[in-house]
């Protein structure tokens, strides 16, 4: 919800004197979603793998859709002025619709899903050497029609300085074709069936429990009917905005004239801190290993509208987890690796795990009645939701079908695939909950199908072919950072309650957006890669998923890993742990821990942002503790404009580097 001091006057005097409002137009908000969308995809292309000085769709709330959304508001502001009428331009629904077709387009381009595949199509094949012996140890179970094996066009890939419009780079695009179409239609399958999920969940999680989804206060507030009159003339947005600006901008100057002023924001290690340096660098307390400080206004900003319980736990099990290495080193008990003690990585996959089985079991009774309504169709008491959940449950059959025989056609064993697509659904379903109720940032490193599977069962009762297949689908769960489930399930949030929009028309503007991002993002990402070369030049090519996979690969056939190992006791350890909490959290209003913020803290989310959170809980706790929501509210301007401030600098920054041709400020890590 907009918070109350800025949502618009509809009193009753104020609203007869309005003129009618115009309808909406929904062709109008899609065709300007198509003509932007490929502005979008290919300006975070040339910024994150070109220059890799912006990962703005490593954020829950991406970068650039927010700056086009505001420069769409200024520019329909300014339209209105110049027509004096205030029906002219585009309505909030319409300007809504716009953004949700650029987020939709960043859960295509960004890093966590179609440049990660980049990184993997050509990896092992112009990798391989005598010394990793990836030949002799899994080549014979790549389906090699999935990747791209011709030297000649891997050599242009990676070496750079070829025109795919020329006839030599057309030649090199026909090896391409085949691995992305079946790529493409099988995350446009995945998509599919996320929004079919979304559908099922809407009216519990939107209509029923009615949660807050901080993420979308910012889009909300910028576009509201009235936001020239509020918005834009409150002072305390301003300050945030001036503030948050204002450093990027110095930031920014400093790296282009060294000799200018800085005031640090980005990630740096606490052994970089002069008073702290000699401490971190003796035992035990060099145990507590590479961690960071950060101040990013962006952070804070969105860390505000977090519940308390969550942002406290967030940052206390962070902290709680270093001091734990700390005692682990005293006593001899382990190293500090994701694999090592106190094996974060497994502690955070039983959390999530945990998560989203407490969430499937305390819906159960709401899942049974989707399923009784969607049978009875017509005869329902709400007919139409009921038809939505009959389309829905169709939706998941026919992606479901299309999904196994996709794995059977690639060799994949059945039981293998249903497992690992479970744990993909699990973990999708289990983000977008977080998102939709706490906001927090997501980034789960050390979570992902694969590495859970091998944990629970070990590498040999998996097989070396299954584990080579489930190698090859690690580029779209490798950190769920711009995943595309919690960003449909947003889409539907902020056009609830519109009745000029229907329901449909949202589903059909998320469709269309998956459609169009598709291709875009593929000519994006051959373009740059192909002009810049991805290992020559691109400073942000997807390298590390294809070495971190195929790596990773190799670990597991020549070392293996036993069934049931240590690592295995950590996970059930993290999934008890996040079981009691959520009890605990239930049965006493007074109890301080949130079982998500301790999944997020050891998730790797919380490496660069625990200080931001706690800024952001430290404010909302004393202003809170000093006027109630009262003064809470009044806060709240002032924290969206340390986002749109800091987004603003840091969107410019990532225009005015590609124009000069040089890297600029990055707003983020």
């Amino acid at each position: 919800m907009i918070p109350s001091q800025l949502q618009p006057d509809t009193g009753t005097a104020a609203s007869s004197l309005a003129p009618p409002q115009r309808p909406i137009s929904l062709k109008r908000a899609i065709g300007l979603g198509v003509l932007l969308i490929p502005v979008n995809i290919f300006w975070n292309t040339i910024v994150e793998v070109r220059w890799n000085t912006l990962s703005g769709c490593e954020l829950p709330l991406f970068v650039i859709p927010v700056f086009l959304l505001f420069a769409l508001v200024l520019l329909n502001l300014g339209w209105k002025r110049l027509l004096r009428s205030p029906n002219a331009g585009l309505r909030q629904e319409e300007l809504l619709l716009t953004y949700i077709m650029l987020v939709v387009s960043c859960t295509f381009c960004g890093q966590d899903t179609i440049e990660n595949l980049f990184g993997m199509l050509g990896h092992p094949v112009w990798f391989a050497d005598p010394v990793n012996k990836w030949q002799t140890l899994f080549f014979r179970f790549l389906p090699t029609w999935l990747l791209v094996s011709d030297h000649s066009a891997l050599s242009g890939f990676y070496h750079g300085n070829v025109s795919i419009y020329s006839p030599q780079g057309g030649h090199y695009m026909t090896f391409w074709v085949v691995p992305l179409a079946v790529w493409g239609a099988l995350f446009l399958c995945l998509g599919g069936m996320y929004l079919c999920l979304n559908i099922l969940v809407r009216q519990a999680w939107v209509e029923n429990e009615k949660l807050t989804f901080p993420i979308i206060q910012l889009p909300l507030a910028i576009t509201a009917p009235d936001v020239g009159t509020t918005f834009f003339r409150n002072p305390r947005m301003w300050m945030g905005f001036g503030l948050a600006f204002g450093i990027s901008l110095l930031n920014g100057m400093h790296q282009l004239i060294p000799s200018l002023p800085q005031f640090p924001v980005n990630i740096t290690p606490l052994s970089a801190n002069p008073s702290l340096s000699g401490l971190v660098s003796v035992p035990p307390w060099n145990a507590i290993g590479p961690t960071y400080s950060s101040f990013y206004p962006f952070a804070v900003g969105i860390a505000y509208f977090m519940p308390l319980d969550l942002s406290f736990s967030c940052w206390f099990f962070f902290l709680a987890s270093r001091v734990f290495r700390i005692f682990g080193s005293l006593y001899g008990w382990g190293g500090m690796g994701a694999t090592e003690f106190p094996y974060y990585g497994e502690q955070a996959s039983g959390a999530w795990l945990g998560l989203g089985v407490m969430l499937a079991y305390s819906g159960r009774h709401y899942w049974r009645s989707t399923v009784v309504r969607a049978w009875r169709g017509m005869r329902a008491d709400d007919p139409q939701e009921a038809m939505r959940y009959r389309w829905a449950y169709a939706g998941l059959g026919v992606g479901g079908a299309l999904l196994a025989l996709f794995t059977a056609i690639i060799g994949m064993s059945g039981w293998v695939a249903a497992l690992f697509f479970g744990i993909v659904f699990l973990l999708g379903f289990t983000i977008t909950r977080v998102r939709a109720e706490l906001g927090a940032p997501h980034e789960i490193y050390f979570i992902n199908p694969g590495q859970v599977m091998v944990t629970l069962l070990g590498t040999r009762a998996i097989g070396a072919r299954d584990l080579t297949l489930i190698t090859m689908l690690y580029w779209f769960n490798r950190c769920c950072r711009n995943h595309p489930m919690p960003n449909q399930l947003e889409a539907f949030k902020m056009m609830d309650g519109r009745p000029a929009v229907r329901f449909s028309g949202t589903v059909w503007v998320i469709i269309v957006a998956m459609l169009v991002s598709l291709p875009v993002t593929y000519w994006a990402n051959l373009h740059v890669d192909y002009s810049a070369g991805a290992y020559a030049v691109a400073a942000g090519f997807a390298r590390g998923t294809g070495v971190e996979s195929y790596g990773r690969l190799g670990g597991w056939l020549t070392q293996g890993v036993p069934p049931a190992s240590i690592g295995l006791n950590y996970s059930v350890g993290g999934l008890l742990l996040t079981v009691l909490l959520s009890v605990m959290r239930v049965r006493f209003v007074w109890w301080p821990f949130h079982p998500a913020g301790y999944a997020l803290a050891l998730s790797y989310a919380m490496e660069y942002f625990w200080l931001p959170v706690f800024m952001a809980w430290t404010c909302k706790f004393l202003l809170i503790r000093g006027g109630g929501v009262t003064l809470y509210r009044a806060a709240v301007p002032f924290f969206l404009g340390l986002i749109l401030g800091d987004y603003t600098m840091g969107a410019l920054w990532a225009l005015i580097g590609p124009l000069m041709n040089l890297p600029t400020y990055k707003m983020f890590l």
